[in-house]
């Protein structure tokens, strides 16, 4: 694949740049015991994630990624407990992936403007990174609740972009679901997807390249 014409790179966060499942499970099961209900193994919950809190604490309670937070009617009660949990133990078991820091360290050398746009609430994204110690690295930071949509849709690429003063077109984004490369089309972004993340058949997103490493985008940019 030859270089691409990029000025910006935005970043989804939870299965691109950190390991936040483990947090994530034991956030959710705290949802569950408190309304009596089983814990679910992580397997179960890595499924649940990406479409924002709402969903995945929905999804954990009823154990059914179908469901929807107008499904139960404890949902805000579930979401307070949530939270409660989730910011206690937000980064007690997350971890950058290989090559993240890297990544980030050789892109912000190179004068790449990058930002985060994630579906996880900025209640949560923010601390986390911080805690993990990237947040410095991003000039923009975008969640679920930054605007009144989210990933899949482009709104919050769109205005991404406009931030940083470039077209659409001249923003890659870089993450590990079908909202991403569904954003990032309808945005008219270019966009790589990670091999790693939390999607079960990542060669079914279709996005216009593979990584494996964060560290593999370098040599699809320009010199």
């Amino acid at each position: 694949m030859s270089p691409m014409p990029i000025q910006a790179i935005a970043f989804d966060l939870d299965g691109t740049l950190v390991d936040s499942l483990p947090d994530l499970t034991t956030a959710a099961n705290a949802v569950r015991q408190h309304f009596d209900l089983a814990t679910l193994p992580e397997a179960d919950i890595r499924g649940f994630v990406g479409d924002g809190a709402a969903m995945l604490v929905a999804r954990a309670l009823a154990g059914d990624y179908k469901a929807t937070p107008y499904d139960h009617p404890q949902q805000a009660l579930a979401m307070t407990v949530f939270a409660e949990a989730y910011l206690a133990c937000v980064s007690a078991h997350t971890e950058l992936y290989p090559g993240v820091l890297a990544a980030l360290q050789s892109l912000q050398a190179k004068g790449l403007p990058l930002a985060v746009i994630t579906n996880k609430p900025l209640q949560f994204t923010e601390p986390l990174l911080q805690a993990v110690g990237i947040a410095s690295y991003f000039q923009q930071v975008w969640g679920g609740d930054s605007l009144t949509e989210k990933k899949p849709s482009p709104s919050p690429l769109l205005a991404c972009a406009e931030g940083f003063g470039i077209l659409p077109a001249a923003m890659l984004m870089v993450g590990d679901s079908k909202n991403d490369v569904l954003a990032a089309r309808a945005a008219g972004c270019p966009v790589v997807a990670v091999d790693y993340g939390y999607a079960a058949d990542v060669d079914a997103l279709a996005a216009d390249q593979v990584v494996s490493s964060l560290t593999e985008l370098l040599a699809l940019l320009p010199d």
